[in-house]
C-alpha cells in the first residue's frame, strides 16, 4: 500500500443558489437610479437612516410564512448567548424595532428613508433571488390618511422623476382594512385562520394573471394549469366564494361592459382587445360608489372603504388624477402586518420574458399602513405608513426603456512602465497622478513590467484609450509617446504583416512630457466626439 499523500482536490468555484455578482456596469447603474430616487425623497423632507443586515429573530416577527423551507424564510443563526438572530428580509421591521428603541429621543412624525440589502430562504428560480436590494421611504407617527397620499404621490414622482412617462405606470390604491373585513365576513377573522386567509389573499392577487374563473378555482378545491401542476385551494364553499368575488368583481364588470359598447379611453382611443383588470385604471369613483356596498358587511369593511374615498378625493384635489394615481380592489399586498391603505407601483409597458413571451412589466414596489408593527415593542399605538421600492427590478425596467446606463464609463488612461527600478517607478506614479489630479481617469501598469507587449495587451483587453509610454530615450529627450488605442485597433485590422505594423506604429505619436495632461484631454475628447 503506498504511502504517497493524496493530493487535495482544488475547491470549485461557485456561486450559492439564488445569488449573483454584480458587475461594474450594474453597480453604476444602481447607483444613477439611486441617487434620483433619493432626489425625490429629500425633496419631500425625508432623511436617511441606516439599520443592520442582522435583527434578533423575535424582532422581525413572521410575516414571510413559507413552511417548505428552513427558518420560515429567513435565514437564521444562534449567537454565543444562545439568542437567535435573522437576515432582515425587509427594510421595515427593522425600522420599526429603530424607532421603539429611540422613542424618547426621535421626533414624531419621523421622516426616513433607507436603501439596502435584504434577504428571503426562499426557493430560488428566474428572476427570483434570495438577496436583493430596496429601497424604503416612511413616515412613523402620523395616523391621517392624508400620509399615505402623500406616499402615493411621492411613488408617481419617483416613476417620473426616472423617465418612465405618465401612462406607462400607475400607482394602484386599496385598502387591507375592507380586504380584512371581507376575510371577517366568511368567517376567516382572527390568528388560528391566518393560514387559510393568506391562501385566499394570495388568489386574489392573482386576478390579473388568472381572471375570475381561474381565482374562483383557487378560492374553492384547487386549480390545474395548462402544465399539469395543481395548486390546492383555500376550500371555501360557494357563499364564501360568492362574497369575496363580489368584493372585487365590480371593477372587471364595469371594464368588461365598456369593451362590449366600444367606449373610448381617457384619450378618446378605442379600448380593444383583452382588458384584465389591471390593464388600465378604473374609473376611481364609479369603483368607490360600488364598492360602498361592500360596507355593508361590517364595520371594518365600512372603516376601510371610508378611508378610500377620503385618500381618493385628497389625491384629486393635489393634482393626481386616476391614470397616476387609482383605486383598484385587487391590490393585496403579501405582508400580514399591513392594517390599512397599500398601494403598488405598477409599470405598464410590455416586455418579452426568459420565454420569450411578451408580458406587462408589472410591479416595481408598493407598501402600506402598518399600524401595528411599533406597538409590538412598546405597547402603544404608534401609526406608521411607507412604501419599499425594488432597486434591481426598477433597474431592469428602466434598462428596457432605455432610460439608464446609457453612458458608457470611460476605461482609464494607461501609464506603461518600461524601467523597474525604484526611481524610475516613482516618476511613472507621478505621471499617473497629474492625470488624476486633473480629472482624467487613469491607472499605472502593476503587472510584469519586463513583458511590454502584454502591457498593450492588457490595455486592449481593459478597454484603455489611450497608453502612455516613456523609456529612457524620451525620458532624456522631455518627451513621452502618446498611444491612440482605439485609433490603433482600428489602423491594425488594415495591415497585413507584422513588418509592417511595427513600422506603422498605428496611432502613435510623441509629444512633450509638459503638454500630456492638455494632449491626453485633447485626445479622449476627439474619441469621444468621433
Amino acid at each position: 500500500m503506498s504511502d504517497k499523500k493524496k493530493k487535495p482536490s482544488k475547491l470549485k468555484a461557485r456561486l450559492p443558489r439564488g445569488f449573483a455578482d454584480r458587475s461594474a456596469a450594474d453597480i453604476r447603474a444602481t447607483d444613477e437610479m439611486v441617487g434620483k430616487i433619493r432626489a425625490v425623497f429629500e425633496r419631500y423632507g425625508f432623511d436617511p437612516v441606516e439599520t443592520p443586515a442582522f435583527e434578533y429573530t423575535d424582532a422581525l416577527g413572521k410575516f414571510l410564512p413559507d413552511q417548505d423551507r428552513p427558518n420560515e424564510g429567513v435565514f437564521s443563526l444562534q449567537d454565543d448567548d444562545e439568542q437567535w438572530m435573522s437576515l432582515r428580509y425587509d427594510l421595515t421591521a427593522p425600522l420599526a424595532r429603530h424607532v421603539a428603541q429611540n422613542i424618547n429621543e426621535i421626533a414624531l412624525p419621523y421622516r426616513t428613508y433607507r436603501q439596502g440589502w435584504v434577504f428571503r430562504n426562499e426557493k430560488p428560480g428566474p428572476g427570483r433571488f434570495r438577496q436583493f436590494m430596496q429601497f424604503d421611504a416612511d413616515t412613523v407617527g402620523a395616523p391621517g390618511v392624508q400620509a399615505d397620499a402623500e406616499m402615493a404621490m411621492m411613488m408617481a414622482d419617483t416613476m417620473e422623476a426616472l423617465g418612465i412617462a405618465r401612462g406607462d405606470y400607475v400607482i394602484r390604491v386599496n385598502n387591507r382594512k375592507v380586504l380584512d373585513g371581507v376575510m371577517e365576513a366568511i368567517g376567516l377573522g382572527g390568528e388560528e385562520n391566518a393560514g387559510r386567509r393568506l391562501t385566499v389573499l394570495r388568489a386574489i392577487d392573482k386576478l390579473d394573471r388568472l381572471g375570475i374563473e381561474g381565482v374562483r378555482e383557487l378560492l374553492g378545491e384547487g386549480r390545474r394549469d395548462e402544465s399539469g401542476d395543481f395548486t390546492p385551494g383555500a376550500g371555501l364553499d360557494e357563499g364564501q366564494i360568492h362574497t369575496v368575488t363580489t368584493y372585487f368583481e365590480t371593477q372587471v364588470n364595469y371594464i368588461n361592459k365598456k369593451l362590449r359598447l366600444g367606449l373610448q379611453d381617457e384619450w378618446g382611443q378605442p379600448i380593444e382587445g383583452e382588458v384584465t383588470v389591471t390593464s388600465k385604471p378604473g374609473e376611481s369613483r364609479f369603483i368607490m360608489q360600488r364598492l360602498s356596498g361592500i360596507a355593508a358587511l361590517n364595520q371594518l369593511c365600512a372603516e376601510g372603504i371610508r378611508e378610500l374615498d377620503a385618500l381618493d378625493r385628497q389625491l384629486k384635489v393635489a393634482g393626481y388624477d386616476e391614470w397616476r394615481i387609482a383605486i383598484d380592489p385587487t391590490v393585496v399586498r403579501g405582508l400580514e402586518y399591513y392594517t390599512g391603505p397599500v398601494y403598488e407601483a405598477e409599470l405598464l409597458f410590455d416586455v418579452v420574458n426568459e420565454k420569450g413571451e411578451t408580458v406587462r412589466f408589472g410591479s416595481v414596489g408598493g407598501g402600506g399602513r402598518y399600524d401595528g408593527l411599533v406597538k409590538r415593542f412598546t405597547g402603544q399605538d404608534v401609526p406608521a405608513t411607507g412604501f419599499s421600492i425594488g432597486v434591481s427590478r426598477l433597474m431592469t425596467a428602466l434598462k428596457n426603456l432605455g432610460k439608464l446606463g446609457t453612458e458608457e464609463v470611460v476605461a482609464p488612461v494607461l501609464v506603461t512602465v518600461m524601467d523597474g527600478d525604484t526611481e524610475a517607478l516613482g516618476r511613472y506614479q507621478k505621471m499617473t497622478q497629474t492625470l488624476r489630479e486633473a480629472g482624467i481617469r487613469a491607472e499605472m501598469y502593476q503587472g510584469n513590467w519586463k513583458k511590454f507587449g502584454n502591457q498593450l495587451r492588457y490595455a486592449d483587453r481593459r478597454g484603455c484609450p489611450i497608453a502612455i509610454i516613456q523609456g529612457s530615450d524620451e525620458r532624456a529627450a522631455g518627451k513621452v509617446q502618446i498611444k491612440d488605442m482605439i485609433e490603433g485597433r482600428k489602423e491594425a485590422a488594415a495591415i497585413e504583416s507584422n513588418e509592417a505594423y511595427r513600422a506603422a506604429r498605428p496611432g502613435q505619436f510623441e509629444i512633450d512630457e509638459a503638454d500630456l495632461e492638455a494632449e491626453v484631454r485633447k485626445l479622449l475628447a476627439a474619441q469621444r466626439d468621433g
